[in-house]
């Protein structure tokens, strides 16, 4: 009896273990997803850094992660000229965004 007891706590700490390690990996996904996105521009002179959302960081926010609880930065490292504006016409860099029930967003609109 007292081995059927134990199968269900057994399989939510699985459950659990497994949720915690998908969302660990959320931040190094989207940051690959980032990272892929910056060099198909032609871009290789970059680094991309995950810190706390609410931690002062240089550079630019491009994306954010478990849950909004970290954001992603985006900082150039060959060149001392800051990114150029975007074209007339053409929009601006799209941030990378983890909501709050998980789904990830391209333009950082988490609304439905």
């Amino acid at each position: 009896m007292k081995t059927i007891a134990t199968f269900p706590a057994a399989a939510l700490l699985l459950a659990w273990s497994a949720a915690v390690h998908a969302q660990g990996a959320g931040c190094d996904a989207i940051k690959a997803q980032i990272d892929a996105k910056v060099r198909a521009t032609g871009v290789n002179d970059f680094v991309l850094s995950v810190v706390e959302a609410d931690a002062p960081a240089a550079g630019r926010v491009v994306g954010s992660c478990e849950l909004g609880t970290k954001k992603i930065m985006y900082e150039r490292t060959g060149s001392a000229t800051a990114p150029s504006a975007p074209r007339p016409g053409t929009r601006g860099p799209q941030i990378i965004t983890e909501c709050k029930d998980g789904t990830v967003s391209v333009g950082g609109n988490c609304k439905p």
